[in-house]
Formats: structure tokens, C-alpha cells, sequence
């Protein structure tokens, strides 16, 4: 893969979490950071983004 793996909306997403409860969108093909967590597994961008929404109660605004 070229480019930044994050801006292609393509392929699977998972969301992820750390032990402050903040959630990130993160590729399943990269290694997870140390302190982070998978919670969801999901085929689609928008449906990971989704979960974020309704699961992260000190989110902002999503950009889509």
C-alpha cells in the first residue's frame, strides 16, 4: 500500500480505545499502539464512524 492508509475509505476499519475511554478509527492491518484497545471490528468507515458516535460520549462533531 502507498499513501496514508487512513485516507482510503475503502476496506476494513476497526474502532479502537484507550484507557481513557478516547475511541480512534484504525486500520486492521497496522499494528496497535501500546494502551490501545479493539472493540469493534467493522467492514466499512461509516459503520466504525457510527459506533463512534453513539459509544464515545465526550466526542465532538464526526467529520465525515
Amino acid at each position: 500500500m502507498t499513501g496514508n492508509p487512513f485516507d482510503a475509505d475503502g476496506g476494513d476499519w476497526q474502532v479502537v480505545v484507550n484507557d481513557r475511554g478516547n475511541h480512534a478509527l484504525w486500520r486492521p492491518f497496522l499494528d496497535l499502539p501500546a494502551g490501545w484497545n479493539i472493540i469493534l471490528s467493522e467492514k466499512s468507515r461509516e459503520s466504525a464512524l457510527s459506533y463512534i458516535e453513539a459509544n464515545w460520549t465526550s466526542l465532538g462533531p464526526v467529520e465525515r
